[in-house]
């Protein structure tokens, strides 16, 4: 006997769109159920009783991780897909950006400051170069500057730097971190795009600095939000993501995607505004059923770089 398709929901804190996306899924009427997934210990090879599972949390938990890759190997949808974010970071997002003809600010990776203990730097590190070449990191990318964690997200450990001085101040503190440092694009309007299914894209103005959404369904004019949906588009297609944000800093007519590793985006009520989580709900549940209905195989590389493989 077939087995109603089942969608399940890993969350953390978050309080505001599961409970709305649970019960859009349900008003739908689809015959497709969802609820919030339960894990405990977990044995190899063992079933995952869901169709889907929409991850919101897994990037920073562990054993939720590891799960969420088991999963598609016994044949679960996951949103996202944990083998790409896994492999994500902002140095490699600057790459795939300019190879898919998005514009984007002059970004260099940075050897880390400081490594676990073990590494000796005169024997464990000798591909390094030494002294970094900090005059052609500042002639490259210029000043002012960001400075930035590659793996990181919600603003934490993101510096605008002005000189050399600050640049080197903050990298020295950086410790473990892999650091990037970016052109800074002094932008005339900034957007932040949701993205979801790689299909439909929600262009919403932001204000970086108070970290506020502001509804105005005319802040860019059409030709410019045309421009960011379509690059939206591109990069989220590109990384295989059906849930992100992509943000763009517009100078002089151009947007520059600035940050597009967002795969567990920000979809409280209160922070997005009322129309926007509307949207979002409405938009998250259709994809759940869509993708618990008729599953795809998840991909591990981008096309541009290699052939496609299939975690199934």
């Amino acid at each position: 006997m077939s087995v109603d398709p089942r969608i399940g929901l890993l969350v953390g804190r978050e309080w505001s769109f599961p409970p709305a996306f649970i019960d859009a899924v349900a008003r739908r009427q689809s015959g497709v159920t969802a609820d919030y997934i339960s894990l405990d210990a977990m044995q190899m090879a063992q079933p995952i009783p869901y169709s889907l599972i929409i991850d919101r949390i897994s990037h920073e938990v562990g054993f939720y991780r590891t799960v969420l890759k088991h999963a598609t190997r016994m044949g679960v949808t996951v949103v996202n897909n944990p083998f790409m974010w896994s492999a994500d970071d902002k140095f490699y997002d600057a790459t795939l950006a300019v190879q898919h003809g998005v514009a984007h600010p002059k970004t260099v990776v940075l050897p880390n400051k400081d490594y676990i203990p073990g590494i000796s730097h005169s024997e464990s590190l000798r591909n390094l170069a030494y002294p970094l070449n900090w005059k052609g990191v500042a002639d490259y990318i210029g000043f002012p500057c960001v400075l930035k964690d590659a793996h990181g997200g919600g603003w934490r450990d993101v510096y605008v730097c002005d000189s050399m001085e600050e640049l080197l101040h903050h990298y020295n503190h950086s410790g473990l971190l892999t650091m990037v440092v970016q052109e800074f694009i002094k932008w005339d309007a900034y957007v932040r795009c949701m993205v979801l299914g790689r299909e439909h894209v929600l262009v919403m103005p932001y204000d970086p600095r108070e970290r506020r959404y502001i509804p105005d369904p005319d802040f860019l004019g059409k030709d410019l939000e045309a421009q960011c949906t379509r690059d939206a588009l591109t990069l989220c297609r590109a990384l295989g993501y059906d849930m992100n944000t992509v943000e763009f800093a517009v100078r002089d007519g151009v947007p520059y995607a600035i940050d597009f590793m967002n795969p567990a985006p920000d979809m409280d009520i209160n922070s997005l505004t009322p129309s926007y989580f509307e949207w979002v709900v409405e938009h998250m549940a259709d994809l759940a059923i869509k993708l618990a209905t008729a599953p795809r195989p998840e991909r591990v590389s981008d096309p541009i770089i290699g052939a496609s493989q299939s975690s199934r």
